[in-house]
């Protein structure tokens, strides 16, 4: 691999990421991206586990949604191995996957008649029993050697810069939506049933505990009736 175009590459990636406008487009960029720039790359996805449940949150290539519902139905598979790993590597290779891979035997089974050859991931953060990961899929065996498992880990490192920035500011952006909502609906009940700042509010926490709902959800029921009424 000619690394010092791959840097400049990386760096663009990396300007093109911070531009990106919601979560969703910084995952998908990623994982367009990792086809692109890493070779012999045919698939790549982001697959995080939440409490046991696997969901595919961006897919770029046949074979990657399939081959995380099977990790995630089966509870086995080189993401789940490489997030239980207590010596602190988070990159798995496996180099031929039409060979039997005594870790994972069914998932194996599984991933041969999807037609994975090879794959190489890194996780992008883990949490608990949380985590996501990077993942690549290449149709034939040995498409990813030391050189190649590099450049993923350097792609997966990027990605999960650009992943928590986008992340926070995508939870900054809902804090302030919902501020606003809370606060027009405020607003809204003050001035039809002549409140004042505290007993509107008052009246939105007070349904939001009896009817288990979220407040912001309380304010946009408010927010919706003309007559300013939930």
């Amino acid at each position: 691999m000619e690394w010092r175009r791959y840097a400049e590459q990386m760096a663009q990636l990396a300007r093109d990421l911070v531009a990106q406008d919601s979560v969703q487009a910084t995952l998908d960029a990623v994982s367009a991206a990792a086809v692109e720039l890493v070779e012999g790359c045919d698939a790549a996805g982001i697959l995080t586990v939440s409490k046991g449940r696997a969901v595919t949150l961006a897919v770029c290539g046949d074979m990657v949604e399939e081959s995380d519902r099977l990790q995630g139905e089966l509870g086995e598979g080189p993401c789940f191995d490489a997030a239980r790993r207590v010596d602190g590597e988070r990159l798995f290779r496996i180099a031929d996957m039409t060979r039997p891979q005594p870790s994972w035997p069914r998932y194996s089974r599984a991933a041969r008649d999807l037609g994975i050859g090879s794959m190489t991931g890194a996780l992008l953060y883990t949490d608990e029993e949380d985590f996501g990961a990077l993942n690549l899929y290449s149709r034939r065996p040995g498409a990813f050697g030391k050189d190649i498992e590099s450049a993923g880990w350097l792609l997966a490192s990027h990605a999960a810069v650009a992943l928590s920035t986008a992340r926070t500011v995508d939870q900054l952006e809902h804090a302030l939506e919902t501020r606003h909502a809370i606060g027009e609906a405020m607003g809204i009940l003050m001035e039809r049933h002549r409140m004042s700042e505290d007993e509107a509010f008052g009246v939105l926490r007070r349904i939001s505990q009896d009817h288990n709902l979220k407040l912001r959800d309380v304010a946009r029921r408010v927010r919706a009736q003309p007559s300013g009424q939930v």
